[in-house]
């Protein structure tokens, strides 16, 4: 009876641990997801009703319930702590529903969050040749996107920063002239593809991660 006792012990803390180690994978890619250098000032959908954030939200409090639990599971198989191991499932019963609602609020609102964010990308193009504030901290915001994904312009190229061109076209700037991608514009090597098919791609990507990680690892936990 004492093997059995240990080996159910031992077995319950493997448990619990690769639970904990769900709750940080869970935090970190959620983190990840929530403050990437996505420029939330270029991919924040203009219908305010909508948060593309919501279901990442979500999966950052679940991630960090689920590392606590995680350790009062471990802690509870340790010490065999009848309490702790039962505040435990009941806590990863309530984490499980939670994933699953991330799951389905980024499913259900995929669409509609790429619907607002074209409509706020088409919306926003004027902002790279404006010369106040707001279009000043778009323009920062923008610059860091077309180094990151190697584009320039948002919807018609370069021509999308008018004036504004001359002092962030080093963000667009190509290798190469004779590379297949690149093309001369206002005396400059730069990217020939605008940014706003890969801007879509990028998010539409976030948020099939936020998808899958949900119903993911909601699947692998029960």
């Amino acid at each position: 009876m004492a093997g059995v006792s240990v080996c159910i012990k031992y077995s319950m803390f493997i448990f619990n641990f690769v639970s904990w180690l769900c709750g940080t994978s869970i935090l970190a890619v959620a983190i990840w997801l929530r403050v990437g250098k996505d420029g939330r000032e270029i991919l924040s959908p203009g219908d305010a009703t909508i948060n593309p954030y919501i279901a990442v939200n979500i999966l950052i409090a679940v991630g960090a319930i689920i590392m606590i639990l995680g350790f009062l599971g471990c802690f509870g198989a340790m010490k065999e702590n009848q309490f702790m191991l039962v505040l435990f499932f009941i806590g990863l019963i309530l984490i499980l529903l939670l994933q699953v609602v991330a799951g389905i609020l980024g499913a259900t609102n995929k669409s509609k969050t790429e619907r607002a964010l074209n409509e706020t990308l088409q919306t926003n193009v004027h902002l790279l040749s404006a010369t106040n504030e707001n279009g000043k901290l778009f323009q920062k915001a923008f610059s860091e996107i077309q180094e990151e994904l190697k584009c320039c312009g948002l919807i018609n190229g370069a021509s999308d920063w008018g004036n504004n061109f001359q002092y962030y076209y080093k963000s667009c700037e190509c290798p190469s002239a004779s590379d297949s991608s690149c093309t001369k514009y206002d005396g400059k090597t730069i990217y020939k593809q605008s940014c706003f098919s890969l801007l879509r791609g990028l998010f539409s990507r976030r948020l099939s991660v936020v998808i899958g990680l949900a119903f993911g690892l909601a699947a692998v936990e029960v």
